[in-house]
């Protein structure tokens, strides 16, 4: 729990420190946004900071710093290094700058962005990470919350597929502040409440975790995956690069920058850029780490067991054996605010548990392929930003770091993953070495060819 309370604390001291110099380094000013400039009762409307934020949490988070948590908590409390180095170095800087390139750019999406400091050539490749990632996000984020509620309301799965589909396109067809932004904000406070109820819980029960500094064969001997069925987890998904790959939303996501814009033209001031931005990240990072840890204290000490009990632990096997569709809180009764917390949490995981009791591998690999694309588009973004910072003579190597970091990562996991590649891991690592030293060397010619060019400025 030590190190899960210091994680917490070091994303909150990121925001006001680290948050502000990223602020500083950006310079807003008092000069027109586009909700003003360009105001259209449509997609470019003035809301209060309030609900801008809420709407940015929701469409940056989902549910994607749930599962990446849990899938990531396979690593033990190494993933809280990810999630809190992660989150303030790279991905809530990644969303701050993005979302202020769109506010300075008119409102403009990331393709846009990205054509105007990479180059057309670079936009047309990213639109095509872009597709892919789009075919990965319906996948995760209309499948997997398809699953909870037809888990809740058995009316069946394909009903709920299309039901949300013609939510999402209902939704953004119509002016931005009708649906979106009077409902949005009350899925987000949903969100928000339910990792609060969790945080509740770990602080009331206190439980025995996994520290950074804890023994490694106290870990070993509660591997999770081999609880879950998952034989030779780490040979198949080695740490680096896997799991800066399987917990992405919780960290930094590529995903993000394509939705910073719809909030982008709807800010009154460039001063609420921070809090919304930036803060709308680190609070998904917030989320990502209560996940984890209660993620660890059920795969790696048997907490489920703690709460349920033995023989509702047993009736809940038997019914998904059986292909039951019920939902764990059916079995659960909550004499006290622990148990209710864990019986609703187990009732979201549940779905994930018993699609990987039927295929172990399956949502693992489903969610890897996301995270490849997801985390392949940051990189995308962080160069854009770079060459940003680059023309305007601004401290650079805040992204210079981050996008030569998610460079290798995402070349690395196409080397060693089993689900690309799969070479071995002595060649793919050497392999993304060399990757690193040539963005290294073309970064290095760029600059030097830029000279004093400043470049497309902006107004």
């Amino acid at each position: 729990m030590i190190s899960f309370l210091l994680s917490l604390l070091a994303l909150v001291v990121g925001y006001f420190i680290y948050g502000k110099f990223v602020e500083h380094v950006f310079a807003p000013d008092d000069r027109s946004t586009p909700a003003i400039a360009k105001a259209d009762g449509v997609d470019f409307v003035v809301m209060p900071a309030w609900k801008i934020f809420m709407i940015q949490f929701l469409n940056i988070a989902g549910t994607g710093p749930i599962f990446g948590a849990i899938m990531g908590a396979w690593y033990g409390p190494k993933a809280y290094l990810w999630i809190v180095l992660g989150c303030i170095f790279a991905g809530a800087m990644h969303d701050y700058m993005s979302g202020m390139l769109s506010v300075r750019h008119g409102g403009a999406n990331l393709p846009e962005l990205v054509g105007c400091y990479l180059g057309k050539r670079t936009k047309k490749l990213m639109l095509v990470f872009s597709v892919m990632l789009l075919l990965m996000v319906g996948t995760v984020f209309v499948y997997s919350p398809a699953i909870i509620l037809n888990n809740l309301w058995n009316i069946g799965l394909l009903v709920w597929v299309f039901v949300i589909f013609a939510y999402y396109m209902v939704a953004t067809m119509l002016p931005i502040d009708k649906i979106i932004g009077k409902i949005y904000p009350l899925f987000a406070f949903s969100l928000l409440f339910m990792a609060v109820a969790l945080l509740a819980g770990l602080i009331i029960k206190m439980p025995h975790l996994p520290e950074l500094w804890s023994n490694a064969a106290d870990c070993n001997n509660n591997n999770p995956a081999q609880m879950l069925g998952v034989e030779n987890f780490m040979t198949k998904n080695p740490l680096f690069p896997c799991l800066f790959i399987t917990i992405a939303c919780g960290a930094i996501s590529g995903f993000h920058a394509t939705q910073s814009p719809l909030m982008a033209r709807c800010l009154k001031d460039e001063r609420q850029g921070r809090p919304i931005f930036y803060g709308a990240m680190i609070t998904e990072g917030l989320v990502a780490l209560i996940w984890a840890t209660v993620s660890m204290y059920f795969f790696y000490y048997g907490g489920w067991k703690d709460v349920v009990g033995p023989e509702k632990v047993a009736a809940f096997m038997q019914q998904w054996d059986n292909g039951g569709g019920k939902t764990l809180v059916q079995y659960f009764s909550a004499p006290d605010v622990v148990q209710l917390v864990c019986s609703s949490w187990l009732g979201l995981f549940g779905g994930v548990l018993a699609w990987q009791m039927e295929n172990p591998d399956g949502f693992n690999t489903i969610w890897q392929y996301f995270g490849w694309a997801n985390q392949t588009l940051s990189v995308f973004t962080l160069w854009t930003i770079t060459v940003y910072l680059c023309q305007k003579k601004k401290p650079f190597v805040i992204s210079l770091v981050p996008a030569l970091f998610m460079t290798t990562v995402c070349s690395t996991f196409l080397f060693v993953s089993p689900q690309a590649l799969g070479l071995d891991t002595t060649i793919g690592y050497c392999l993304g070495a060399v990757v690193l030293v040539i963005a290294c060397v073309w970064f290095y010619a760029w600059f030097r060819r830029a000279g004093n060019r400043t470049g497309k400025d902006l107004k």
